[in-house]
């Protein structure tokens, strides 16, 4: 049946209206786009670029080990869900990113250490020995010990996301602008900071493989690690340990350096048995509201200063 001219004006202009919804975006309904970041660190530093223009999900929680963290469920159908999916990258998500890959969203997924030189730690591991097979065959992931490496990430971000949401381009950039000169400016704070330790006591000992661009940037030797791989899911041996523990002895080491998302049952042996002090740092994650390192910021200045004072 022909309807009359006025209700098939008024069909039509029902479906336009009903297709044009079912194909709209988030962004295009509310301005923001949905992002989901892995870690905490990760997390500030995207909050940092855009503000209040983003729905940001962050995966971890604060102290969880990103070696090893799995998503729940929530986490999934939040993956499925965003426009953009920011990892670290270089290995550090390992059990994260084939559930990201299969999660069956159309978000964007970007690896903000791509296009960053990974490192080598100078800390070796028996690649006879199946336990302790690098995961990360790239290199150390744990690029974010040096501020400089932000900056790369920091572009990045800005770019994709002025990308997605163009009319969000100025705040980005301003956002982003504000942020490099904080970080070129903690860069100068920590080379002041680490002078006061004497050259002879700049020897990091950790509880896994995790300061390398670190150590690169600021002068330190990485002299050793409890668990000698850039994973805390990798095992040591008694043999290894025991290594570790003469290296200690031999080069007069003062401190042994435990993350806050690693167990410390074995860096507190060697401790022990060495007679040196174990002292807390922060490393895979920020801390909660109220722990003082609350933003990738505070986060630095916190290592830095516990490592200034264990070793100067």
């Amino acid at each position: 049946m022909v309807l009359p001219r006025f209700k098939q004006f008024v069909f039509w202009g029902l479906l336009v209206f009903l297709l044009a919804a079912c194909g709209s975006t988030p962004q295009a309904i509310s301005g923001q786009l949905k992002v989901v970041a892995t870690t905490t660190i990760v997390g500030d530093v995207v909050h940092t670029v855009a503000g209040q223009s983003i729905e940001l999900t962050v995966l971890l929680p604060p102290g969880a080990d990103p070696h090893n963290y799995e998503p729940s469920p929530q986490d999934l159908a939040k993956i499925a869900d965003a426009d953009l999916i920011v990892l670290n990258g270089a290995g550090l998500e390992e059990v994260l990113e084939p559930l990201i890959e299969n999660a069956g969203g159309s978000g964007r997924v970007i690896h903000l250490s791509e296009g960053i030189t990974l490192l080598e730690g100078s800390i070796g591991h028996d690649e006879e020995t199946p336990e302790n097979t690098q995961t990360h065959t790239q290199g150390d992931p744990h690029v974010w010990t040096d501020p400089n490496n932000i900056l790369s990430w920091v572009d990045y971000l800005e770019g994709t996301l002025s990308e997605l949401n163009s009319t969000q381009a100025e705040l980005y950039k301003a956002s982003a602008d504000q942020y490099r000169a904080e970080l070129k400016e903690l860069d100068e704070w920590i080379h002041v900071q680490v002078d006061q330790i004497p050259l002879e006591n700049r020897k990091l000992v950790t509880d896994h493989v995790e300061f390398t661009y670190f150590a690169e940037r600021y002068g330190f030797t990485l002299a050793g690690a409890v668990i000698p791989n850039y994973s805390t899911t990798a095992d040591t041996s008694a043999q290894e340990l025991a290594a570790l523990e003469d290296t200690i002895r031999s080069l007069g080491v003062q401190a042994i350096f435990v993350g806050n998302t690693t167990n410390p049952d074995l860096a507190q042996r060697v401790a022990n048995d060495t007679g040196v002090q174990l002292v807390p740092l922060l490393t895979g994650s920020l801390t909660e509201l109220g722990g003082g390192a609350e933003t990738y910021l505070e986060y630095i200045r916190y290592n830095v200063n516990a490592i200034v004072q264990a070793l100067k």
